[in-house]
């Protein structure tokens, strides 16, 4: 539990730039480890979205007063999926409604099996400037598994069409520690991987999530349950590989060449402000964290006939939901100070001294004092002159170090 008495709450201000995230509900096709929010086959929704995510931007820069946005992420679901003019408009709304910066990076999710050159241009072209690819796997039989609607090869084309196009910041996402995937198809998807020469990779250990299809699979006994000690290996021998290989390592599952660190990302990890809009979008801005509502025809409903601008304000009024916000959480100093530590301790400079002090008024070990102490002695984190971060060990065992920083004020 943190020392409370310590804490002097400085939340960070939206006015200096936020991140903005556009979530896209729609896919082609649903894999069966996916439990986000997204939905195949309501097509004919995409243009009710489109118009109801405009609103929202629009509405959203006016309360908010038009703030700078360093960065943009189009995730979801399958933005690539959206026809190229529905990106175009969003893009030119966006614009419109905040001071986007210069030097903003413009990211989007992309599944390989939409890459053709004309869309990769029409992306480049309506301000994209950086691709992250939903690879998954080098080896078809896993990607079977995966219910991905892509093959290797048709990955490798994809990123090289990118390439060709104009794009000089690219990201794969690859899954390890999949039900019967042998350390050897894992070291040929790390080879075949290092030789597209991305500029990023992201790498993630498959998680079985109650309610999804293949957590169904796995308790009827169609797949093995995902062996932890095989994915460590895994995920250790990425780590050496990547590594010899150009990379460096700047977060937990996060790799990239020099500079070019998902700015985004980052936004998350250091718990600075962020805005989400679409359906199921999370926000953090004011020292207040909301989420809109998830069904994407309810979205479009509550958009089109409720939302107005004019009231639609939880940053100011967080008494009650307004318009697609359907959640809202008043963050005390306690959940913000744990937040910091969780989030920031997954990069691999850790929890920066000053800026934690010049957030919380106070140092870490005052803060932290007894968790930290439990965390050093158990050789999990390390402390510098700079900054409060995991161990290599730790690194493996991150949840356990994140949960020491969860505490209840009322205890």
């Amino acid at each position: 539990m943190p020392n409370l008495a310590q804490i002097d709450h400085n939340p960070p201000t939206y006015n200096d730039g936020i991140g903005l995230y556009l979530h896209v509900p729609f896919c082609q096709t649903k894999c069966p480890y996916c439990d986000f929010n997204t939905y195949a086959g309501i097509e004919d929704q995409i243009s009710g979205y489109v118009k109801s995510l405009q609103d929202e931007l629009n509405g959203w820069g006016n309360v908010l007063g038009h703030p700078p946005v360093r960065t943009i992420f189009l995730g979801g679901g399958t933005p690539s999926y959206l026809p190229t003019s529905d990106l175009e408009d969003i893009q030119k709304t966006i614009r419109s409604a905040f001071g986007v910066e210069e030097s903003a990076e413009i990211t989007m999710e992309c599944n390989p099996g939409d890459v053709t050159a004309d869309k990769a241009a029409s992306w480049l072209a309506s301000g994209v400037n950086r691709i992250s690819m939903g690879v998954q796997s080098f080896d078809d039989e896993l990607l079977g598994l995966l219910g991905r609607r892509h093959t290797a090869e048709e990955a490798k084309q994809a990123f090289k069409t990118l390439r060709d196009a104009g794009f000089v910041n690219q990201s794969i996402d690859l899954i390890y520690g999949l039900p019967y995937q042998s350390a050897e198809q894992w070291s040929d998807t790390l080879d075949e991987s290092i030789a597209l020469e991305p500029e990023h990779i992201s790498l993630y250990s498959l998680q079985i999530e109650q309610g999804t299809p293949l957590a169904v699979d796995v308790e009827a006994g169609k797949y093995p349950i995902p062996d932890d000690d095989l994915a460590a290996d895994m995920y250790e021998e990425a780590q050496v590989r990547l590594g010899e290989n150009g990379f460096t390592q700047y977060e937990i599952s996060n790799w990239s060449k020099p500079n070019l660190e998902s700015r985004h990302n980052i936004i998350y990890w250091l718990n600075e402000p962020y805005l989400g809009v679409g359906p199921g979008a999370h926000s953090w801005l004011a020292g207040q964290r909301f989420a809109n509502l998830r069904s994407p025809r309810r979205y479009v409903t509550v958009v089109q006939s409720e939302y107005s601008a004019t009231d639609h304000n939880p940053v100011t009024a967080m008494s009650s939901p307004a318009g697609p916000v359907e959640q809202i959480d008043i963050t005390t100093p306690a959940i913000d100070v744990a937040e910091t530590m969780m989030m920031g301790m997954r990069l691999n400079q850790g929890v920066s001294h000053e800026r934690f002090k010049k957030r919380f008024g106070a140092g870490v070990e005052s803060v932290f004092p007894s968790e930290v102490d439990r965390l050093t002695k158990l050789g999990l984190i390390e402390i510098t002159d700079d900054a409060t971060l995991l161990s290599e060990r730790g690194r493996l065992l991150g949840n356990e170090v994140f949960a020491e920083f969860i505490g209840d004020p009322d205890e």
